[in-house]
């Protein structure tokens, strides 16, 4: 049947797309033959195909893609030396913060925090790409106003701001972070990746040192080493 035909092009088009793929450039799979509808339609049927399986079909903020189910990283963790990000709480909070308040300036965040946000805090997010200036308030000194990002919602595996957890008026900053924290266990951390090969070089780069201060000590090892003349 045509329709099953078209819905494996679909399927196999998000399985080998590195990247997330929207409805406009999904359709130029078929260029004029099905509408943005069929699509939607072969979608959601893609999900409900892969619902017991250990991938999962989602819609992000930039569109729709294959990805690992939480339930099979514990496993796939294993066979990379990728660590766990380790964002400080106030990194956390900062974030959160902006993810439910924004656009919010950072004299706004710090009266929530009862606290000062450093910039090292704020280049940390921006780094990342979780955050960016959006404009300036119409107040002294025209501060920044800050938004969370698409790369935001894509690390997060959610469509859109709405998708967020919902909180009641009133909730307490711990819980508005402990909700972003929740959405960050799933993600990875690059400068946690480098330090490991850093910190991997070195050890290696150590043992290579002990091993020729060894032979310095131990004349008999030269003597044991094959001759390569």
């Amino acid at each position: 049947m045509i329709e099953n035909h078209y819905k494996q092009v679909l399927e196999t088009a998000l399985l080998c797309s590195p990247e997330p793929l929207s409805i406009n450039e999904l359709s130029r799979l078929y260029g004029d033959e099905v509408t943005p509808e069929n699509i939607i339609t072969w979608l959601h049927e893609l999900q409900n195909d892969w619902s017991e399986k250990g991938m999962e079909l989602v819609h992000i903020a930039t569109g729709w893609r294959f990805q690992s189910r939480l339930s099979m990283r514990e496993y796939l963790d294993r066979m990379t030396v990728e660590k766990p990000p380790k964002y400080s709480r106030a990194v956390m909070e900062t974030l959160a913060i902006i993810a439910y308040r924004q656009p919010v300036t950072r004299g706004e965040i710090e009266e929530i925090r009862g606290v000062t946000v450093s910039s090292q805090i704020v280049r940390q997010l921006e780094d990342r790409n979780w955050i960016e200036v959006i404009g300036h308030k119409d107040t002294i000194g025209r501060p920044a106003l800050y938004a969370t990002t698409k790369q935001f919602l894509d690390d997060m595996s959610i469509p859109n701001l709405q998708s967020l957890p919902s909180l009641e008026d009133g909730v307490v900053v711990d819980q508005i972070a402990q909700q972003v924290i929740n959405f960050e266990q799933a993600l990875l951390d690059e400068s946690a990746i480098d330090n490991a090969l850093e910190e991997e070089a070195q050890n290696l780069s150590t043992e290579h040192e002990l091993s020729d201060d060894e032979e310095v000590q131990n004349p008999d090892l030269k003597e044991k080493k094959p001759n390569n003349d």
